[in-house]
């Protein structure tokens, strides 16, 4: 008898710890600085409201060779923006946290100009991918990794 009082008390504490055991895992940190899977730019992530936000920080190549200036924003849809630099433009816009370890927003190209929906997910403790989609069949991703 006292066996299956032992026994009883032991499977009531293993069902109230287990809630605790499947937890799911805290959330991932987003922030920091990413080099972008071309490994050309990298990218800082920093909160921005209730979510992420990321500009372009460095590029391998900072200046145009043609000029030797440095690199602007020459395909931007908007006109006026063409002349900005491209070290400084936001990449990583305005994402909002839609799961564990991801967010959705806006993704800017600066190789053609267009901003996108996107994503940003964590895939690893020093990985992620960022998608950025015309439609949701019609996206492009890439895989990030921290830099220091």
């Amino acid at each position: 008898m006292k066996y299956l009082r032992t026994t009883a008390a032991a499977l009531v504490s293993a069902i109230a710890l287990a809630p605790m055991l499947i937890a799911p895992a805290l959330a991932g940190d987003p922030l920091g600085t990413w080099l972008a899977g071309d490994k050309k730019g990298k990218i800082r992530i920093v909160n921005c409201g209730a979510g992420v936000c990321g500009n372009l920080v460095w590029l391998a190549e900072p200046n145009d060779p043609e000029t030797n200036k440095p690199k602007t924003d020459n395909k931007n849809a908007d006109v006026s923006k063409r002349e900005r630099p491209l070290v400084g433009i936001p990449i990583v816009l305005n994402m909002k946290p839609s799961g564990p370890d991801k967010w959705d927003g806006q993704v800017y190209n600066s190789r053609d100009g267009q901003t996108y929906a996107g994503s940003f997910t964590l895939t690893g403790a020093n990985t992620a991918e960022l998608k950025g989609c015309v439609a949701v069949i019609m996206c492009k991703s890439e895989t990030w990794t921290r830099s220091n």
